[in-house]
């Protein structure tokens, strides 16, 4: 009885997570293993990329800390992922939102996608 890769990688994928893309700022709880003793760090930021497919899914989240932005790498699968929230959707036109790199104070906001619908209507 085999298994191939491909049953493997599928059994593995979760489904709990909410949809998101680049420019959403997300919460991303995270547990962090310090010893014999486990505690779940919240990470708060923008979602500058989604890449990869399948069990490979990474998307990366960058925040302000104080002065300096920090930015972070999470596999989408990991179950080191306790939970993922959308706090805000972002309206963004790129895919990869590098470019928030280079800009500071009001130049670095991201419109609301909700408010883009609304006027719409």
């Amino acid at each position: 009885m085999s298994i191939n890769l491909q049953t493997l990688q599928f059994q593995n994928l979760r489904t709990d997570l909410p949809e998101f893309r680049a420019g959403d700022t997300v919460r991303v709880n995270y547990k962090i293993v310090e010893g014999d003793k486990e505690r779940i760090q919240p990470f708060q930021g923008v979602v500058i990329q989604v890449r990869g497919a399948g069990v490979s899914t990474m998307f990366t989240v960058r925040k302000l800390s104080g002065t300096v932005a920090v930015e972070r790498i999470f596999p989408m699968h990991s179950p080191r992922i306790a939970s993922l929230e959308v706090m805000r959707r972002g309206l963004v036109r790129r895919a990869r939102i590098f470019y928030m790199r280079d800009l500071t104070g009001k130049a670095s906001r991201i419109k609301d996608r909700s408010t883009r619908d609304n006027k719409k209507t």
